[in-house]
């Protein structure tokens, strides 16, 4: 166990959080042993107590007492299961955080927990982000949502304002999202446009979206824009998809609107009796918001990639299917 250690913050850290500044520094050491040091002032800066939200700037002399941590202990990679049950909320949104500055964060939300609450839903991305309130009180903002079993790209306002402008974008479709799924067969057509009418219906399974009828009453256009990057013989398709519009289960349900639903998919997946689960895949939603490009509140535009879950990585590892192949053709 080393003594107390002064280190220095750097003009590219500016702004940056003191948990954020420690998960960089000190990545062995955990979300609540962090908040000890804090509450008890062995942590300070230039001096002075200081709280988890407090902003470092260049030239602060951070106080880092003894810890037995190991500096290289990296809690990081793929964040599983009970990760997303039992970590507490502040260590599970660093560990997503892939980009922040003083308007934006931008996680990449792992499958398997909802954005927002509803029914059956114990915890969420929305009541996590308590965790991350300001020293004025505001606590971040949704701008979008994504679906329970979706992994990817989540843009969060951190102010009312930056909120409003990013809202704006989504709204006046000045966005574009990039999402990579993986297809049951390969569409004739290697890129197209999907259109059609989406209604929601209730079934015992819960709220699904289906093809509207002409002129049916409550349903709403969408447009979707898709392309194969890579196929595994006839059996399988990598596509990379556009949403246009941001209906409720919108590349899903046009996915399989043109006969090749999304692998995993509980809700709209759909294959005859005698077809088999490939060996090596997993049963799991193969949807993953991959980027966003969307007006930063400041000004430009923010552009930010999100790594595949570990499902969707084991499944292109089987296939042999090369990630920078998408990037390759942008």
């Amino acid at each position: 166990m080393a003594g107390i250690e002064h280190k220095q913050v750097e003009n590219d850290e500016a702004g940056m959080r003191l948990d954020r500044w420690f998960k960089v520094h000190y990545p062995g050491l955990g979300f609540g042993p962090l908040q000890k040091l804090l509450r008890s002032g062995q942590v300070r800066i230039d001096g002075g107590r200081a709280k988890s939200d407090t902003r470092v700037q260049p030239g602060q002399m951070i106080r880092i007492p003894p810890m037995d941590v190991d500096p290289k202990a990296v809690k990081s990679g793929p964040i599983a299961g009970r990760d997303l049950k039992h970590s507490p909320d502040g260590e599970l949104l660093s560990r997503m955080l892939l980009h922040e500055d003083d308007k934006v964060f931008v996680l990449n939300k792992p499958a398997g927990i909802a954005v927002q609450g509803g029914s059956g839903v114990t915890r969420h991305i929305d009541q996590m982000l308590e965790a991350w309130t300001s020293q004025k009180g505001e606590k971040p903002r949704l701008v979008h949502r994504l679906d329970r079993d979706t992994s990817g790209v989540l843009v969060i306002a951190r102010t009312r304002g930056a909120a409003q402008k990013l809202t704006a974008a989504f709204r006046e479709r000045d966005t574009k999202k990039t999402y990579w799924s993986l297809v049951k067969g390969v569409p004739k057509k290697r890129e197209d446009k999907i259109s059609t009418w989406l209604v929601k219906e209730q079934t015992p399974d819960g709220d699904r979206m289906r093809i509207a009828r002409h002129g049916e009453d409550g349903a709403d256009h969408a447009v979707s824009f898709y392309r194969v990057v890579e196929q595994a013989g006839q059996n399988f398709a990598w596509l990379e998809m556009e949403p246009y519009t941001g209906r409720t289960h919108q590349l899903r349900v046009h996915a399989l609107h043109i006969g090749h639903p999304i692998l995993g998919d509980p809700k709209y997946f759909d294959a005859d009796v005698n077809w088999n689960f490939p060996g090596g895949v997993q049963n799991r939603l193969h949807l993953h918001a991959r980027h966003i490009d969307i007006p930063h509140p400041n000004g430009g535009r923010l552009r930010v990639t999100a790594p595949l879950p570990p499902h969707m990585v084991q499944t292109w590892n089987l296939f042999g299917f090369d990630q920078n192949t998408a990037d390759e053709e942008e």
